[in-house]
């Protein structure tokens, strides 16, 4: 299967990737796999994927758990050696694509009080909606590469 087709598969082909790269076999190993569940389990289990309703949590918090994924992704490339070039691939297109834009933006409004302000923390719980929209995607995918049963629905 090419890069390409493994992308349309998971509706992330708006993703800005190059022609060659989305032309090459996707053949993820043991190292992808291994890397693919660490992460995984990271985004089922935090804010990425599960609902945040209005009683509870802060809109601050939700923000750092994001940023988090930045040093987990991080240190889960390290850790599975140079080998998971697969997983590689895909986790820095959605660290800086995907997840990089949000928290840019609202680290910004943070720091000049945006969550002081009901009508901002209402502007990041609707762009959060959506970025988890996209993140259950990639946490699918990640399933996928892994190889593991999909349970990021489980709850929804």
């Amino acid at each position: 299967m090419k890069w390409r087709e493994w992308l349309e598969n998971w509706n992330m082909s708006s993703l800005k990737i190059s022609v060659p790269f989305l032309e090459m076999e996707w053949k993820p190993i043991d190292e992808d796999k291994a890397a693919a569940w660490e992460l995984y389990i990271e985004l089922l289990t935090r804010i990425t994927t599960q609902s945040l309703s209005l009683e509870h949590g802060d809109e601050k918090t939700a923000l750092e758990s994001i940023h988090s994924l930045f040093s987990i992704t991080r240190q889960v490339l390290k850790s599975n050696t140079r080998k998971c070039t697969e997983f590689t691939k895909i986790a820095i297109v959605v660290l800086n694509q995907v997840i990089r834009p949000f928290t840019a933006k609202w680290h910004r409004l943070c720091l000049q009080g945006a969550f002081n302000n009901p009508v901002q923390c209402a502007e990041f719980r609707v762009e959060l909606i959506l970025l988890q929209n996209t993140l259950r995607q990639y946490t699918k995918m990640l399933a996928d590469m892994a190889g593991v049963e999909d349970l990021t629905t489980l709850e929804l």
